[in-house]
Formats: structure tokens, C-alpha cells, sequence
């Protein structure tokens, strides 16, 4: 299967990581400053951002497997380059629940890794899966898909994927009204701070399952098509893996430490 290049989504939500901030709501497109939102000298993290920038994302499916046998289905060069990180810190959290405070926590863990102990290229990698992979998916599939009613009750839109209007720089750490506080709970600033989201490709199929059993399947696709439909329509950015908890052991064995949020 050959892979279409020109089809790569997360170049532009990576390009923000490396010069800037996203600067638009829920939107594919963002509008980077030149400001860096990693620490100053974070060489290996820069080029891993760089590199991730880079590597082709396929969204152009009409139909997946239930198993992913072959790489072409999914991120594998940016997986690889995930795998290779050179950093010697680097944490993989293992996220499932939507509503709890996974992202807080990843935030929490980077001010400390890079504030408190130096550790300037510390890498957090998300392994989202269970209701957390709702928030990976953008607004037009919450709106056709009514996602929202698999979320629970917080969540009427996809609002973790909303950045703040303000762009925020590396100098203001101490504030808390900046990315290193609470507004910095959402995907876009945390993929501006250099976190990566993985994606999981059995959870896309999972939540197909439920929304076909529940009726939600407007226009009456195979579980393959719309499958297909929710992978193409992952946010920028996102690593899309053949599955989480056999890409975590991957992560394991080159020494990323394990954390269940």
C-alpha cells in the first residue's frame, strides 16, 4: 500500500511545537509566535519535534482492518522515532478516563522533571485509549457521531482540544494563568511543551462497535468504513499506534517508566 505523503495532518500542529503556540480554537490549522514553550538547550526534544514534524501521517483511509497487520495502517515512521528517543527521561502514561485528570498530571510531572530536576529534554508520551481516545478525535466527529454521550455528562463538546486564545512563552513559568497552570490542561499546550499523544487504533475500533450497536451510524457504513473515517479524522499531531497496550511494552523496553493516570 503505498502511502500518500502529501497527506500529512500533523504538520502543521508540529510545526507549532517547534516556533510557537497554537493561537485557534478547534480548528486544524494553527498560527505559531516565535516563541518556544520548551526549556532553552532541550536539543534532543527540539530535534525529536522536528523529526515528528516531519514523519508522514496516512489519513486518507476508506477502510481498516479489525487488526493491523501491516504498517502502512498505521504511524510507523513517527512511532519509530518515539521508540529511538535519545533522551535518557521519558515517561509513557497510560490514559483511559476522559473526566479524570490525566492531563493535569502529565503537566504536573513536566514542570517537575524539567523545573525541579533539570531534566531539560524530559519526553511524556500519552498511550490513550478508553474514553480518554474521545478527546483525540475532532469536533465534526463528536458532532456526527454525537461522541459526547460516550464522554459522560462533562463533556457536551471536545473542549481538551480547545487551546487558550493567549499565547504563552517559556519565561512565564511562574504564572498561573499560563501553560505551566491549569490552562495548560488541554492537548494543544501540552503538544506545545513537546507531549506526544499516541492514538490507538483498537479503541477506534471499539468505539466504532458502540456506535453502530447504539444506532449512531448516519450513514450506514461497515464497521470498516467508519473506522476508517474516525482514524482520517484524528486531531494534529496524534501518533497513530496498531494498538496501545502492545505499543506500551514497546515503550517499556527502551526505557520509558510506566504511569496509569
Amino acid at each position: 500500500m503505498t502511502i500518500d505523503n502529501s497527506r500529512r495532518t500533523a504538520l502543521v500542529g508540529f510545526g507549532a511545537l517547534v516556533v510557537g503556540v497554537a493561537a485557534l480554537a478547534a480548528g486544524p490549522s494553527r498560527a505559531a509566535t516565535t516563541e518556544r514553550i520548551i526549556p532553552p538547550g532541550a536539543r534532543e526534544l527540539s530535534e525529536l519535534i522536528d523529526r515528528l514534524r516531519r514523519a508522514p501521517r496516512r489519513r486518507d483511509f476508506k477502510t481498516v482492518p479489525m487488526i493491523l497487520q501491516h504498517p502502512d495502517f498505521w504511524d510507523e515512521e513517527a512511532l519509530k522515532e518515539i521508540i529511538a528517543y535519545r533522551g535518557t527521561h521519558k515517561q509513557v502514561w497510560d490514559n483511559t478516563d476522559i473526566a479524570g485528570p490525566w492531563l493535569n498530571l502529565m503537566r504536573n510531572s513536566i514542570n517537575g522533571q524539567i523545573f525541579s530536576f533539570g531534566h531539560k529534554d524530559f519526553l511524556a508520551v500519552s498511550a490513550t485509549h478508553g474514553t480518554a481516545h474521545l478527546a483525540l478525535f475532532d469536533q465534526p466527529m463528536w458532532d456526527k457521531y454525537e461522541l459526547a454521550a460516550l464522554a459522560g455528562p462533562k463533556f457536551k463538546t471536545n473542549t481538551l482540544i480547545v487551546p487558550k486564545p493567549a499565547p504563552d512563552s517559556f519565561t512565564e513559568s511562574e504564572d498561573p494563568n499560563s501553560v505551566f497552570g491549569s490552562d495548560g490542561d488541554t492537548i494543544p499546550a501540552l503538544q506545545e511543551r513537546g507531549v506526544v499523544f499516541l492514538a490507538c487504533h483498537n479503541a477506534i475500533w471499539e468505539v466504532t462497535a458502540r456506535l453502530i450497536a447504539s444506532g449512531r451510524n448516519p450513514d450506514h457504513a461497515s464497521h470498516e468504513a467508519m473506522a476508517a473515517e474516525l482514524t482520517n479524522h484524528l486531531i494534529d499531531g496524534v501518533v497513530l499506534t496498531p494498538g496501545i497496550v502492545a505499543t506500551i511494552p514497546e515503550l517499556q523496553q527502551v526505557g520509558f517508566h510506566y504511569v496509569a493516570s
